[in-house]
């Protein structure tokens, strides 16, 4: 018999609709759980309305499919709000170890899922609550997206390294939150196990966008007197070369800036790292210097050198990147039609020496797996769907 997997035996019902909750789900899945994601027909169409519908099956079930953090997870299709729905939930509530969830605060307990009420059900059940703000706090019953967690938790002000905040190119918020996310999960997991009963776990995306001053804090008495965004210093650079293209450096340490001053022609810079006001020209000068060369070359340079330098990989490189391809980083995961080519995916960002991961499966169609989830409940679906269990109505 093969070895269990790190969470084999364990039932998550995952509520989650976006990445910051569906990120624990997707690891539990991952790890062996059995993650039932709950579909809201209403839920699915709003997400229809906010992205578009795709008229083509093949182009809908690609797009189905692509999104790595809902691998692994089977879909139940079902209105939450309704009677029958209701049935079908509690019941599946009753045998889970975990419930996922990111409604703003209050939404789960008018639905009737509020964990003091699915605790009464399942004692030992773990819920698992994200939202922007938390669960407590003045701003508890706001709703926002990753840009409003970031300016809320002062990361977005800095977060560009110019004076003037921007819109970030890709989901930083939503991404901590859905890593603090699951920590927070298995830590509530392993306390169950020593005190016997579940317990609510507050996630907010603010918090986890707050983590992001760890650094600036344990440097700064005064976070008033940062560097302002944009102000240069040895610590590193991101610069510009001759063919276009871009190079970062980190030669923070006084080894790797001396490497570096001499690669570049300079060593007589190496005594002015801490000069503050001689900054901004020094600034100038490597720019001047580095776009001399095309990016690659000046890659190959520094690496010799022994500097710290990488290139500034586009997305399109960085998941093509020979690095991420040998660690396993990256997966080609193909679809159940072979004529269709496989979608490109994530794995886990780590690596065991013993413990497996599942055989990836990609997110099928919503209420893919109700006719098999139901029988297991012990439901008719007939019955079911006849009782409005996969209406969009509130109530049937």
């Amino acid at each position: 018999m093969a070895e269990p997997y790190a969470l084999s035996g364990l039932r998550v019902v995952d509520f989650s609709r976006f990445l910051p909750a569906a990120y624990a789900g997707w690891v539990a899945a991952e790890m062996g759980a059995e993650v039932v994601r709950v579909e809201h027909p209403r839920e699915l169409a709003k997400a229809e309305a906010l992205f578009g519908r795709d008229p083509d099956p093949q182009a809908a079930a690609r797009r189905r499919a692509r999104p790595t953090y809902h691998r692994g997870k089977r879909s139940l299709r079902i209105n939450p709000g309704s009677k029958a729905g209701r049935e079908v939930l509690h019941r599946l509530i009753e045998t889970a170890d975990v419930v996922i969830e990111d409604y703003r605060p209050g939404v789960m307990a008018a639905m009737g899922y509020g964990h003091e009420a699915m605790a009464a059900l399942n004692p030992r059940l773990v819920t698992l609550s994200v939202s922007f703000a938390g669960q407590t706090g003045p701003l508890a019953d706001r709703a926002g997206h990753d840009p409003l967690a970031l300016a809320l938790g002062g990361a977005l002000a800095r977060l560009n390294g110019l004076p003037e905040p921007s819109l970030p190119g890709l989901q930083v918020a939503d991404t901590l939150t859905g890593m603090s996310a699951t920590i927070a999960l298995l830590l509530a997991l392993q306390a169950r196990e020593r005190r016997g009963t579940g317990e609510q776990v507050d996630v907010a995306m603010s918090d986890a966008a707050l983590q992001l001053l760890l650094v600036s804090l344990g440097r700064h008495d005064d976070l008033d007197g940062l560097p302002r965004p944009g102000t240069w210093h040895p610590k590193g650079g991101v610069w510009r070369c001759a063919d276009g293209l871009y190079l970062c450096t980190t030669d923070m340490e006084p080894a790797y800036w001396a490497r570096f001053c001499a690669a570049i022609e300079r060593p007589d810079l190496v005594a002015r790292q801490h000069e503050t006001a001689a900054h901004p020209v020094m600034a100038q000068e490597i720019a001047a210097i580095m776009a001399t060369r095309t990016r690659d070359e000046w890659f190959a340079l520094l690496s010799a050198a022994g500097t710290q330098a990488m290139p500034v990989h586009s997305p399109a490189e960085a998941v093509a990147h020979p690095h991420h391809r040998a660690r396993g980083m990256v997966r080609d995961l193909p679809l159940p039609d072979p004529e269709q080519p496989p979608v490109r995916q994530l794995s886990l960002p780590f690596v065991f020496g013993s413990t497996r991961s599942v055989a990836a499966q990609p997110a099928g169609a919503p209420g893919a797996d109700n006719a098999a989830i139901l029988r297991e409940l012990g439901f008719d679906p007939v019955d079911l769907a006849k009782r409005g269990a996969f209406s969009t109505e509130r109530e049937a």
